[in-house]
């Protein structure tokens, strides 16, 4: 009996000590805080959504597989520059381990929030001439990813709407000029109008309720309309098409995203190619790598989107020779 009663002492006092032991056990298998990417959307997620899941895709091939080894907020600011500060200073509050956004605009307010944490920009219009990197080659400081070139694509642009409208003269340009970067790409676009000869009308707005008056100041004053793209006129690509179709205004732009909502055409830069190298950078950075020791890197594809039901309903031919060179037509 006493033989019983000793190994009964000694298990309960086994039990509790493996009890006590347990807790120690499971802190220690806790998984450690995932690394946290936060994505700060200039425009809107729908307007997005393809480029959102090219980043994404890579990221799984590099490795970071969301919600199991690395975690992403999603924020969208709608082409509002007050909402882009305000998302920024949300991200410092949260302490995400890498921003990563597109757009000029929201680079700018995201260096703005913070000086420490790294900036992955899939889309930089001129990233040394607006101040957010030393250099391509060294960018120093925690800015770096991908320069669109933009403005060296303005006259590329000029030229392909030649084509399709022929005996152009009158173009109007309109642009949020609220927007550093689109205020050198209109200029870009005036120098290359002027040396094909054309006369330029320009439209500056500031905010979505600027879009409608633009185009009343335009009646009869153009044959085709160039729109400087930044997320405020991602945001309202749908507006400004019509408005456009009802002026009877054949459209360019630099971003497919415009002529699948009704632009006539679009030369650019891939998008989803840049959001995939996007990734490659934080991939780097959650790794160990500094952004300032990163070289910003150029666009290596691009792609001219012609959109034929727009130009049939503008009274517009477009030649089977440009629709040969066209990367995707629209039917």
């Amino acid at each position: 009996m006493q033989f019983d009663q000793l190994k009964r002492r000694e298990f309960i006092t086994l039990l509790g000590g493996a009890a006590a032991a347990w807790p120690r056990v499971a802190r220690g298998q806790q998984p450690a805080k995932l690394a946290t990417i936060g994505f700060l959307g200039a425009a809107t997620l729908s307007a997005r959504s393809q480029w959102v899941d090219a980043f994404v895709q890579r990221l799984r091939e590099l490795g970071w597989i969301e919600g199991r080894t690395v975690a992403i907020e999603y924020r969208f600011a709608e082409g509002r520059n007050e909402r882009m500060a305000e998302i920024a200073a949300e991200f410092v509050r949260l302490k995400v381990d890498v921003i990563v956004t597109y757009s000029t605009s929201a680079v700018i307010a995201a260096k703005e929030a913070t000086a420490v944490i790294p900036i992955v920009s899939a889309i930089m219009g001129d990233p040394v001439g607006t101040g957010l990197v030393a250099s391509l080659g060294r960018p120093g400081g925690n800015v770096t990813g991908l320069s669109n070139q933009a403005t060296d694509t303005a006259g590329k642009r000029l030229e392909l709407l030649r084509e399709v409208v022929s005996g152009l003269r009158r173009l109007a340009v309109l642009a949020n000029v609220s927007n550093p970067v689109s205020i050198m790409e209109m200029g870009e676009v005036q120098a290359a109008a002027k040396a094909l000869g054309l006369d330029v009308v320009t439209l500056e707005i500031r905010r979505l309720e600027d879009i409608a008056p633009a185009f009343e100041t335009l009646k009869g004053r153009a044959q085709a309309l160039y729109i400087v793209s930044d997320p405020l006129m991602l945001s309202n690509r749908v507006r400004i098409n019509t408005f456009s179709l009802v002026a009877r205004l054949p459209t360019n732009y630099n971003q497919r995203e415009y002529v699948e909502a009704g632009g006539l055409m679009s030369y650019g830069p891939n998008i989803p190619d840049l959001f995939r190298r996007t990734a490659e950078f934080v991939d780097k950075i959650l790794r160990g790598a500094k952004p300032g020791d990163l070289p910003v890197q150029q666009p290596t594809k691009f792609d001219l989107v012609i959109n034929l039901p727009t130009a049939r309903a503008l009274g517009l031919e477009v030649s089977q020779m440009l629709l040969a060179r066209a990367d995707e037509v629209i039917e």
